[in-house]
């Protein structure tokens, strides 16, 4: 059985291994795959793995040896999975594997947000330190978040790790969720509507999913609603954001600052409106990457294969 896996690397730039997929069949690993080598890489292999490289009805259709397809990631917009079901395909993906990293990694662009720790570093390199006539100093206002509330839009695993993080540094959670959980009640102070979250909160956070009702849930619209002097994190789907007005919000003082792991095309565009807006830290996608999250993906990768060639596939997303 041949195996290809079309844009390995950043599942694994080098510090993992291959060697479980690759005991499972004739193993093919490409750093990247660009759209029109795609074809031609799969050849003849029956086991397609893919990150973000698209896999096409045009795909599907010049590559007839396929017969099972796993993405290293939960989202799996990639693939045409309801076209990969008509040809009985099952489409697999990697679910929960970074709850814990993707949790921790919004606290942490909250708490840069807080006291821009990476900027004060630099600048103490800088020799402003040593040639400050004070024995401190800080370039922007440190932010206490003890007693100020936290407006998570999303409360499932991850939103819910999220909340936990902010109920222990001192903060009050509201949650806003498609549905009530009772995991989600033992951590939130309450389950509130949008509105009402918008209003309350000292910092919203997104931990939803990209659905058409989700698509630009912040917007001009949304952002009029929230307190003034507002902080937004979103290391969840760039396009929960209408970007322009959130540059808009940020620029005018409305929000007091965003803290951003993901945006609405990535690779982030040159002419990206947040690139030039006040008071917005970036980050490259990075909140899934921990090596442990990653091994856990590599892990469940060979699971899902095994549990296909077994007869029983596991994580399915079209059945």
């Amino acid at each position: 059985m041949k195996i290809v896996i079309l844009d390995g690397y950043t599942e694994n730039p080098g510090d993992l291994s291959w060697e479980g997929l690759a005991r499972l069949g004739e193993l093919a690993v490409y750093d990247r795959t660009a759209a029109e080598d795609v074809v031609r890489r799969i050849g003849d292999a029956e086991v397609v793995f893919t990150n973000k490289t698209p896999i096409t009805r045009e795909v599907l259709d010049a590559c007839p040896s396929i017969r099972f397809i796993s993405v290293l990631a939960t989202g799996y917009n990639c693939v045409d999975y309801v076209y990969a079901k008509e040809k009985g395909i099952p489409v697999t993906n990697i679910p929960a594997y970074g709850t814990d990293s993707v949790g921790q990694f919004a606290i942490a662009l909250l708490l840069e947000v807080c006291h821009h720790i990476g900027h004060h570093s630099e600048t103490v390199r800088a020799g402003k330190w040593t040639n400050s006539p004070d024995f401190c100093y800080w370039d922007y206002p440190l932010i206490e978040l003890a007693g100020k509330t936290m407006g998570i839009i999303g409360f499932g695993r991850i939103g819910q790790v999220t909340g936990r993080v902010a109920k222990a540094l001192g903060m009050k959670v509201l949650a806003y969720s498609r549905s009530e959980s009772e995991s989600g009640k033992a951590i939130a102070d309450a389950y509130v509507d949008l509105d009402t979250l918008l209003r309350e909160s000292d910092v919203i956070s997104l931990h939803c999913p990209l659905f058409p009702e989700t698509e630009g849930i912040i917007n001009r619209e949304t952002i009029a609603k929230t307190k003034d002097g507002a902080i937004l994190i979103n290391n969840s789907r760039g396009q929960l954001i209408v970007e322009q007005d959130l540059a808009d919000a940020l620029n005018s003082g409305k929000l007091a600052a965003a803290g951003l792991d993901v945006v609405s095309v990535e690779p982030i565009r040159a002419d990206n409106p947040l690139l030039g807006a006040k008071n917005c830290i970036i980050t490259p996608h990075i909140s899934w990457a921990a090596k442990e999250a990653r091994e856990r993906i590599m892990r469940m990768a060979e699971e899902n294969l095994q549990a296909y060639l077994d007869g029983s596939p596991i994580h399915v997303v079209n059945p």
